[in-house]
């Protein structure tokens, strides 16, 4: 990389670089124009001017003033005027779309949630031709039999994403819990299984004592409410009993 040298007529415009700066921060509502920090070199009779924004609520920005002076020119002219922030400025955090910034329990009742365009979890479904054609109506029904007779349906993309959400969520094979169970979920008489690929691996809890209780659940998950669990019968009493509290009855009669 190479270093520009620093042009010394541009360099000693500190007066002519204030000048534009104080314009510019007049304009954008009295925004104050502090100490000279420097100057750079930013080019061959290029350099930039750097003055401290007084603004409290730019707090480590400063104004850059650019100037440049022309071949055989013996005055600079400026080029630019920004406001620019430091490395330890205060800036505004970095802008996430509003459909990414939506987590679990935003959407309210009553709310709607758009699917985006090109949403990589969903793939168009099959509904059929037109709804007077015989033909469309037995394709329609065997469609419907098979899950199929809806607008959209769960991609693979769709589905990896849930399986591994669910795998790594409170239910998954490695909480603490599952640590801790007697056996895995699989095995337990509360677990209903999930229909298609997702089954597989993950089924929903019907145990009402369970804290999984309706909720998604992996075939390793556990929890200590697993129907295998039963109480230990009580021991049976002895034959004959000794009453030592009252008075009719006594080891010394």
């Amino acid at each position: 990389m190479t270093v520009s040298k620093l042009d010394a007529v541009t360099a000693a415009a500190v007066d002519l670089a204030r000048a534009a700066a104080e314009e510019a921060a007049e304009a954008a509502g009295d925004f104050g124009v502090g100490d000279f920090l420097g100057v750079t070199a930013e080019g061959e009779r290029l350099v930039t001017h750097a003055f401290a924004c007084l603004h409290t609520a730019y707090i480590g920005w400063h104004w850059a003033v650019t100037l440049v002076r022309a071949t055989r020119a013996k005055t600079p002219t400026v080029n630019e005027v920004v406001l620019l922030p430091s490395d330890a400025a205060l800036m505004a955090p970095a802008w996430i779309p509003w459909a990414e910034r939506i987590a679990p329990g935003d959407l309210a009742p009553g709310m709607l949630l758009p699917l985006g365009d090109n949403d990589p979890r969903t793939v168009p479904g099959y509904i059929g031709g037109p709804e007077n054609d015989e033909d469309s109506v037995a394709i329609r029904a065997v469609v419907h039999e098979l899950g199929l007779g809806r607008e959209r349906l769960l991609s693979d993309v769709g589905r990896t994403l849930a399986a591994q959400r669910w795998s790594d969520g409170d239910r998954g094979p490695d909480a603490a819990s599952s640590r801790l169970a007697p056996a895995p979920c699989g095995t337990c008489a509360f677990f209903v299984r999930l229909r298609g690929s997702l089954g597989v691996a993950f089924g929903a809890c019907a145990n009402e004592k369970s804290p999984s209780d309706g909720h998604v659940v992996s075939i390793e998950h556990g929890c200590g409410a697993h129907s295998d669990v039963v109480a230990e019968a009580a021991a049976p009493l002895p034959d004959a009993l000794w009453d030592t509290i009252s008075d009719e009855a006594s080891l010394f009669d």
